[in-house]
């Protein structure tokens, strides 16, 4: 398996909805960290959605 297919491409359009005056949300203006951070929240999110596949089967 390649890389070229598993590699998650810059989430651009996530970057220009962020909240500019939102009070506890937090602006995140790095493109560098902003990607790495959303790349950290999208692996919880499917880890919590295989965790959560798994534990309703058994």
């Amino acid at each position: 398996m390649t890389l070229k297919y598993n590699k998650i491409k810059f989430p651009l359009w996530q970057y220009l909805k962020q909240p500019v005056l939102s009070g506890h949300i937090k602006l995140v203006l790095n493109p560098y960290r902003f990607a790495y951070l959303y790349r950290v929240e999208l692996l919880q999110r499917c880890w919590t959605k295989e965790c959560d596949a798994k534990g309703s089967s058994s």
